[in-house]
């Protein structure tokens, strides 16, 4: 009977455990590069996922710019609209408040609205005749008398004139019924006191101007007193005439 080979055992018994080694191997290999692509695969989508979003951001933020853009654009253009109605706006009140004080100035010189504010008053009285007068009527006061001084008055800015306190007006009527002047139907007597709101001293200058309406009343023995620097009021028109 044969003795078994021990040699032969031995080298099937390395070969087994060769085998074992390279398999394992082999497996240890293949898993390391599978993992290995797994995580390739994992940071490219990563990467690839992160990439898109800041596309998504960028291109929003181009956006958003853009959409600013047009908003700065429009604001811009309300502003010079408003700019253009501001300006419109002012001059039209400024040409409204001129129209205001235009119509307020016709009013008070048509005499629709009492006025009051700083002017002069003049009296003209009778003069003084003795029995040898000639005419007494030479000594008295006149409607030309009182016209004088009224047109004096207006020539020299007045804003608005009353005799014995009655406003008067562009038509109004003054007539002289022997010692009393009717003026606009109402009489009035000696002495007769008129009124003028305006600037007192261009007034008062204007009537005491050589040769001037004080002088013709003093050469017709009208007794003159002039006051300057008063604050007058003056009713509105009695009436429309």
């Amino acid at each position: 009977m044969k003795k078994p080979n021990n040699r032969k055992r031995g080298k099937v018994s390395k070969s087994i455990v060769f085998s074992i080694v390279f398999l394992v191997l082999g497996f240890i290999l293949a898993y390391s590069y599978s993992l290995s692509q797994s995580d390739d695969g994992s940071d490219n989508f990563i990467a690839n996922s992160q990439f898109e979003k800041e596309e998504s951001f960028r291109e929003e933020l181009i956006e958003q710019q853009e959409r600013n853009k047009t908003l700065r654009e429009e604001m811009l253009a309300k502003q010079e609209a408003l700019q253009e109605f501001e300006s419109a706006f002012s001059a039209g009140q400024e040409d409204y408040s001129e129209i205001a004080a235009e119509a307020e100035k016709l009013r008070r010189y048509v005499g629709l609205m009492p006025v009051e504010g700083e002017g002069l008053k003049v009296v003209l009285e009778d003069g003084e005749y003795g029995s040898q007068a000639v005419n007494p009527n030479e000594y008295i006061v006149h409607e030309s008398h009182v016209f004088q001084v009224i047109h004096e008055m207006y020539i020299s800015g007045a804003e608005a004139v009353a005799i014995n306190g009655q406003r008067i007006h562009s038509n109004s009527t003054i007539i002289c019924t022997g010692p009393v002047i009717e003026v606009d139907g109402i009489q009035h007597p000696a002495p007769f006191t008129i009124e003028a709101i305006g600037k007192p001293d261009v007034l008062a200058a204007s009537l005491e101007l050589p040769g001037g309406v004080l002088d013709q009343l003093v050469n017709d023995n009208v007794v003159v007193t002039v006051a300057e620097g008063l604050e007058i009021t003056m009713p509105a028109l009695l009436s429309e005439s």
